[in-house]
Formats: structure tokens, C-alpha cells, sequence
């Protein structure tokens, strides 16, 4: 058993299993347009506890803690673990907006979303705010986090201007993410 946790790969694949399985044996009884309904929103789902797990982790955790580490241990964040999460993040951010336009789509309230009527007023708030997130990660975040990652070459007083620019944008996003979230939530629920 211990085999398949010492490749998240494996991990990842005997969760689908396991999902597989429980379709399997609980889940017959669904049909094709609720199925492909559940997915898509599970891929929904599933991209945006990445994308915002990973903001959180930026603004609770990465970012508070790098004061503390000492100067030479910080180009591994700085070389290894943000460039990755930053993959995660920005790509996670995109499948959250695509998936979740589909799912609007799929489940007829897209056009009243995006136009904030009535009855899909409150998860339309929500995906307007994700649309706001989502543009400051691909053009703010992600262009700054290369020149104060070094990833583009820059001179040091543009380094520290662009880590500080990505960090208020980050910041202004998990701001966001609060109301967005609870837009989400509450549109389930019967609304605001």
C-alpha cells in the first residue's frame, strides 16, 4: 500500500479509482446529463480548491515565513517551490474560469449570470470577482513573479518593485476570494 503514496502520480490515479469505484457501486442510477453535469462541476470544484488553496498558501504561509528563512536557504523557495506553485496556481486559476463558465452553461444560467439578473444574480458577483482574480494572476501576478523570481532578468530595484507589486495583488486577491467564495456558497443556498 505504502508504494502508492511514494508517487503522487500513483496517489492521484488510486483517488479516480476510488471515485470510479464509488460511481460504480453508488452512482448507477444516475444519468448521462446529470453525470456530465456532477463532472463538470467536480472539475470546477476540484481546480478551484487548487487555485485558491494555493493563494491562501502564498498569503498564510509563504509569504509571512520568508523574514524568517535564513538568506541561503531562500533560493529554494525562490528557485524550486514558488516557480512550481506558480504553475499550479496560474494554470488552476484558468481551468477554474473555463470549467466554470461551462458549468453555467451546461446548466442554462450563464447569460443571466454574467449579466447579474435575477435568479443567478449571486453566482454571477461570484464569477465576476473569479474573472477580476483570474486576470490579476495571468497579468499582474505571473508577469511581477517573474522579475522578482528572476526568472526575466531585472535590475534589482525593479525586482523588489515587481515582488511588491505581485504580493498587493496577491493580497487584493485573497481579499476577493473571501466574498467570492461565499458567493458560491450561497448561490446553492437559496442566494444572498
Amino acid at each position: 500500500m505504502s508504494i502508492i503514496f511514494q508517487s503522487l502520480s500513483r496517489t492521484v490515479i488510486a483517488g479516480i479509482v476510488i471515485l470510479a469505484l464509488l460511481l460504480f457501486f453508488v452512482g448507477n442510477g444516475l444519468t448521462n446529463g446529470v453525470a456530465h453535469a456532477i463532472g463538470l462541476r467536480w472539475l470546477h470544484v476540484g481546480s478551484g480548491v487548487m487555485w485558491i488553496g494555493l493563494l491562501w498558501y502564498f498569503n498564510f504561509v509563504q509569504i509571512p515565513s520568508m523574514p524568517k528563512i535564513p538568506d541561503e536557504q531562500k533560493p529554494a523557495i525562490s528557485k524550486v517551490i514558488a516557480p512550481a506553485a506558480l504553475f499550479w496556481f496560474r494554470w488552476s486559476a484558468l481551468a477554474t474560469v473555463v470549467t466554470g463558465l461551462l458549468v453555467a452553461w451546461n446548466a442554462h444560467y450563464l447569460v443571466q449570470a454574467l449579466t447579474l439578473a435575477d435568479p443567478a444574480r449571486t453566482i454571477g458577483i461570484g464569477m465576476w470577482l473569479a474573472l477580476l482574480m483570474a486576470f490579476n494572476v495571468w497579468f499582474i501576478i505571473w508577469p511581477n513573479q517573474k522579475k522578482a523570481l528572476g526568472i526575466v532578468v531585472v535590475e534589482a530595484a525593479e525586482k523588489a518593485k515587481a515582488a511588491r507589486m505581485a504580493m498587493l495583488t496577491s493580497r487584493f486577491n485573497t481579499m476577493l476570494s473571501v466574498a467570492m467564495l461565499y458567493c458560491m456558497v450561497a448561490q446553492q443556498n437559496g442566494g444572498l
